[in-house]
């Protein structure tokens, strides 16, 4: 007897609909998985009979098949092990055919449903090719209702499932938390209270938070780069919906959401150690996965030492950071994954870390530092908005009694900023923040008075801006004139903006 059941299987972030046949024919006794299945398929079907037979369903002693198509596609995961179960048993009559019904879970020795990677984008696709019904484990069932148009149905077993299929108890109809957005500031952070002096570098970081713009942050150790840093995420806007969606789905694929969670509602927040593979930073492998640029989708990347990365780690970035996604391609797949991100950068400004701080302790001399400079490519540095200096804290900074202004205080005004820039891009879906405009966009967004063009002129003269420094240097601008209400770029706006481009200035007295 041939039985069919429809599954989803992940590539990418990307979701594809698997028919899973089974054929029972007479001959010897066997199983085989034909259609590329990698070794955690292959295994399954060990699982499978285990759940089965613990289950009390006899598996009849004949010859059978079970074919994942498409056959020219790999398939990898357990997620694989309910619908060959559920055909095995259609096929030899002890159940009925789900019908439009798509089934997606790992099966334990007892019959037990384990989670899946990709449930979300599982769900999206099945609603996108009509299926009616997803059943698939309970714990990613939450994830899975996000999904409107669908009817989710989490099992926590086996037999739960044939129970369903039969029509002996139907399984719950899952429905989306309704708190899943429903979230204030994130909590337990660093506040920018807490960071002692460093009035112009948190400047810089809220015109960076209020644009989105990548910033990098130059100092002597201890002055608080890190810090300022790990407090970004404080400062930043909450999630769309539309964006926690897309960070869900890169984090299901990766297998980092925690069980039951339906989105990730914060936005990501990743630091690799500076020891970290290119592969490691943009992903690919191979089995690709999504790499640390992709996991701070909508996010931030915090890369701690910059100079200490790999070369070619650190040139891996530049079309992630263009482009805001990753795409990978091998000899017979090609992926693409998302990566629009913040990227947040700190570094010395020489190998001992001491160059410029006011003291003599610094004993690099100027080659010294030229070399170590250098070790963050032009290319890079060009798609890094904002370069700003991070001196030394004086001691009357350290011992005040007085705080900083609170992260919350900041934040409101980057909110403020961000609904600017929302309302300004209603007709143009998909930017989110004045740093994804795209040149087009500058053009029409982003015009600037004479006086304003005359100080752009000179910078361009005196530190030898590149066509992309001087986009990225208008969209700068048009975040400072967000952030002071101003419907026009003044001439104040596009000069702070130059002012933080500080190695360009660097280079240019160099």
């Amino acid at each position: 007897m041939l039985a069919h059941v429809t599954s989803a299987a992940v590539l990418g972030v990307d979701a594809y609909l698997v028919r899973v046949e089974v054929d029972l024919a007479s001959g010897l006794p066997c199983m085989n998985v034909v259609g590329l299945p990698e070794s955690a398929v292959r295994e399954g079907r060990e699982r499978v009979t285990a759940a089965l037979n613990n289950n009390g369903f006899a598996i009849p002693p004949r010859r059978i098949t079970i074919n994942l198509a498409p056959a020219d596609v790999r398939k990898d995961g357990s997620g694989f092990d309910l619908p060959i179960a559920v055909g095995l048993l259609a096929g030899s009559g002890a159940i009925p055919e789900p019908g439009n019904v798509c089934l997606a879970g790992e099966l334990g020795l007892d019959g037990e449903l384990r989670p899946v990677r990709g449930a979300l984008s599982m769900a999206l696709h099945c609603r996108d090719e009509g299926l009616r019904t997803f059943i698939l484990p309970a714990v990613n069932a939450a994830e899975a209702a996000m999904v409107e148009g669908l009817d989710v149905r989490g099992a926590a077993c086996l037999a739960d499932v044939v129970r369903h299929v039969t029509g002996e108890g139907l399984l719950e109809s899952m429905t989306p938390p309704a708190d899943a957005l429903d979230h204030g500031p994130p909590s337990g952070l660093p506040d920018l209270a807490d960071v002692r002096g460093q009035r112009a570098a948190k400047r810089a970081l809220e015109v960076a938070a209020a644009g989105a713009h990548n910033i990098l942050l130059i100092g002597p150790p201890g002055a608080g780069k890190s810090m300022l840093a790990r407090c970004l995420p404080s400062i930043l806007p909450p999630l769309e919906r539309d964006e926690s969606l897309e960070v869900t789905r890169v984090h299901s694929v990766a297998g980092l959401l925690a069980p039951g969670q339906a989105l990730v509602c914060d936005r990501p927040f990743r630091a690799p150690h500076h020891t970290v593979s290119d592969v490691g930073l943009v992903g690919g492998g191979s089995m690709p996965r999504p790499g640390e640029v992709s996991l701070a989708h909508h996010g931030v990347l915090f890369l701690d030492e910059l100079p200490e990365f790999r070369r070619p780690a650190l040139e891996a970035l530049r079309q992630p950071l263009e482009d805001g996604l990753v795409q990978i391609r091998r000899a017979r797949i090609a992926l693409t994954y998302p990566a629009r991100v913040m990227l947040a950068a700190a570094m010395n400004p020489c190998p001992c870390g001491h160059h410029g701080d006011g003291t003599d302790r610094c004993v690099c001399g100027d080659g010294v530092v030229h070399r170590y400079l250098s070790r963050v490519s032009g290319p890079l540095l060009d798609r890094i908005d904002v370069h700003a200096e991070v001196p030394r804290v004086p001691a009357r900074s350290l011992t005040a009694r007085t705080a900083g202004e609170p992260s919350a205080v900041v934040r409101a005004r980057v909110l403020a900023a961000r609904a600017r820039q929302l309302r300004r891009f209603r007709d143009r879906p998909g930017l989110f923040a004045n740093a994804h405009m795209t040149s087009r966009d500058v053009r029409q967004l982003c015009r600037v008075g004479e006086p304003g063009e005359a100080l752009m002129r000179a910078a361009i003269g005196r530190l030898g801006l590149s066509a992309r420094a001087y986009t990225r240097v208008l969209k700068l601008a048009r975040t400072i004139a967000d952030l002071a209400g101003a419907r026009r770029i003044g001439a104040e706006h596009v000069a702070e903006a130059i002012q933080y481009r500080g190695l360009d200035r660097r280079k240019a007295v160099a």
